[in-house]
Parts: C-alpha cells; structure tokens; sequence
C-alpha cells in the first residue's frame, strides 16, 4: 500500500514539476507604445513550447488573430475578440505571425517564435502584407536569426 502511495506521490509530483515549468507573457495591445501607434509590446516575443501568452486589451478596439500562412504546420490558429483579452498556448515550435485585425494596414503585426525552429520562416517571409504591416514584419522575422533558403 506504502509503495502504491509513494509511485502516485512520484507522479503527481513529476506532472506538477511539467505544469510549473510553463510560462504565462503579455503582450498589451495599445493605441502608442514604445515604437509609435498601434502596437503590440512586446512585438516580438521568443517562448517555450507549451508556453502561454496573454494578449492583454490595454486600449479598446485592439484584438489578437493569427495571420493566415505565418503559423507552423499543424498548429492551431486563434482569433481574439475585439477590445478583449485572450490567452493562447504555443505547443507547435515555429513562427507565428499575428494581427490587429482593425489596424492591420498601419502595421500593428507581432511575431512570437516557438523554441528554436523556425522551419516555417519561408512561408511566413512569403505572406503579403497590407500598407506599414510589411516592413514591421520583415523586422520581426528578422528578429528570429533565421535566414531564408535561397530561390533555386
């Protein structure tokens, strides 16, 4: 009976030890930052696997949505109510590129980098991007270290 105790003891305490290792950011979404208006800061974040990320409504009529193209194969894109917050978990390692929907053309774009692979930079690179949301993004995947395969 001790021994069945203490292995389930162990293994509450191992799965306990795996939930604590994840970490929870923010990411406000406002009207001016640091880096002029709308904005996300921080608009580029790296994370672990597993981590969370809370898009926090500092100013109304912001939302977080993935931008189409720009997450890893197989992950799952979200989409934020506008003037609310939303919490997603990264689980997929790779790039995900993200947008205020309103104010996308005015370059309120953000990236946040899942571990270290970034396998899916060619086909974020790819993605079109409206108005000041192109050069903001190209600075973002710039941010990441990876460099993109040459055209053959």
């Amino acid at each position: 009976m001790f021994k069945t105790l203490l292995m389930a003891a162990s293994a509450a305490a191992l799965l306990a030890a795996g939930t604590a290792a994840a970490a929870n950011h923010e990411v406000k979404m406002l009207n001016r930052g640091a880096a002029g208006m709308m904005v996300f800061e921080p608009a580029y974040l790296k994370v672990a696997p597993g981590d969370t990320v809370t898009f926090k409504s500092v100013n109304p009529s912001h939302n977080a949505e993935t931008i189409p193209g720009m997450l890893p194969e197989g992950a799952q894109p979200f989409k934020g109510a506008l003037s609310k917050d939303v919490t997603v978990t990264f689980e997929k390692e790779g790039i995900y590129g993200y947008k205020c929907m309103p104010h996308y053309g005015m370059g309120m774009v953000g990236l946040v980098q899942v571990g270290d692979d970034t396998g899916n930079v060619d086909a974020a690179k790819a993605v079109n991007h409206p108005g000041k949301a192109k050069k903001v993004m190209a600075e973002l995947i710039s941010k990441t270290g990876a460099t993109v395969a040459a055209a053959k």
